[in-house]
């Protein structure tokens, strides 16, 4: 008898200590990578670029608002914030505070589509679900008919006033402590159909010491785009690095149209007969309604850009 129940209630007790885990422990185990980039022209002192994104800051989260703040003892050259940094209506204020310190430095940022849209309660078991039927993750592919509009424009006005850059289809420069001149182009969401990349076609400022290319969701026509034009480094987050992965295996999904090989951290894109480095940022939090994380820590990302070979 002992052996007929023993291995079901071994499974379900393993079960249950995973849910809870990747529910209670590992959506606040937040960790820094570290990533060097050999973009920089030849001579060129290195620098360092914090890069956040997903947030999904909601009001209480002390423990994220803490490590967020912690972050400024970094001392980056720049900061890029590739957006969704709201889950929760109320939750600015907390978000600001949080990311004070680092608006002292200089930065630049796009907005993703929980800054501009609250999540709404889903069923968490359709991430899998919909893995098999072709659709993208655990957001769907556009803001819900009737969904909570965030309270984004007094985020942007306190990103803006901080000296933060919006790239949302523009473009902008950063001028650095140390002289140097960054180029950055950047596009709106393209998981809502935001993105215009026709508003920013061109390429790479040639006057500047380096141009980047942001965006929150790495769809493959705005990789494409950004490659073929010329863009050294794409930086990009929204995918959570599949958030829910197997050990050993890795991510189920990207939500989006991104291959799960490069889900999260640096990779290649090709395209045009051009090669860009790719950054997807992992995030450091989650959507509220599905606040989970397996073998996918929450992160930041400190990119220390070198010169090429």
């Amino acid at each position: 008898m002992r052996a007929r129940y023993g291995i079901p209630l071994t499974l379900t007790a393993l079960g249950a200590a995973c849910a809870g885990y990747a529910t209670l422990v590992e959506p606040r185990s937040f960790r820094l990578r570290r990533v060097t980039v050999p973009v920089l022209p030849r001579g060129m002192q290195s620098l360092r670029v914090l890069q956040i994104s997903d947030v999904h800051m909601v009001s209480g989260q002390r423990k994220k608002q803490r490590w967020l703040r912690s972050l400024a003892g970094l001392h980056p050259d720049f900061v890029i914030n590739t957006g969704d940094n709201l889950s929760d209506p109320e939750a600015v204020p907390e978000l600001l505070d949080a990311l004070g310190p680092l608006m002292d430095f200089p930065g630049a940022y796009v907005f993703g589509s929980n800054d501009y849209y609250g999540p709404k309660p889903r069923n968490p078991a359709r991430y899998l679900l919909e893995k098999a039927s072709g659709r993208h993750g655990l957001n769907g592919n556009a803001p819900a008919v009737a969904a909570v509009h965030n309270p984004w424009e007094g985020m942007r006005d306190a990103f803006d006033t901080a000296g933060w850059i919006g790239l949302s289809n523009t473009r902008g420069r950063l001028k650095l402590a140390g002289g140097e001149e960054i180029a950055l182009t950047g596009l709106d969401d393209p998981h809502i159909k935001r993105d215009r990349y026709s508003a920013v076609i061109g390429g790479p400022e040639r006057d500047a010491d380096l141009s980047l290319a942001l965006v929150h969701a790495p769809y493959l026509r705005s990789l494409d785009a950004f490659t073929a034009d010329g863009y050294p480094l794409i930086l990009a987050g929204h995918t959570h690095g599949g958030q829910l992965c197997v050990p050993f295996y890795g991510a189920l999904v990207t939500n989006c149209d991104l291959d799960t090989d490069r889900v999260k951290g640096l990779s290649t894109h090709f395209a045009g007969g051009n090669r860009a480095y790719l950054h997807v940022s992992a995030g450091c939090g989650a959507n509220r309604y599905t606040p989970v994380r397996f073998a996918c820590p929450p992160e930041a990302t400190l990119l220390t850009l070198t010169a090429r070979d």
